[in-house]
């Protein structure tokens, strides 16, 4: 796979997370990485992280701009490798992308 269809595949990427009753997001503050979110690229991932829980899934696109402005998604934080999911993430992929039609 291409560096380009990487961050392709990043910025479409479905994202699962637990639900909460209202609408948004259970948001967790760390001592050292600030607001995050839980998400998982699969469900089998949150279940393990949650258990039984109310869940949706989104983009990464989509989850980035929705999540509350200072609020880092932590992609699979059980997993072997976890990352940090903003929208800085995101603007480093578009202009990935972008540089490489250029070339």
């Amino acid at each position: 796979m291409s560096e380009r269809e990487k961050w392709a595949a990043l910025r479409a990427m479905r994202l699962y997370f637990q639900r909460p009753e209202n609408p948004g997001f259970l948001v967790s503050e760390t001592p050292e990485g600030g607001p995050l979110v839980a998400v998982f690229t699969t469900v089998e991932g949150l279940a393990r992280f949650a258990g039984a829980c109310s869940w949706a899934s989104t983009t990464a696109e989509d989850l980035v701009g929705l999540l509350p402005e200072g609020v880092r998604a932590l992609v699979d934080p059980l997993g072997e490798r976890p990352f940090l999911l903003d929208a800085g993430v995101l603007s480093e992929a578009e202009v990935q992308q972008e540089g490489e039609g250029r070339g």
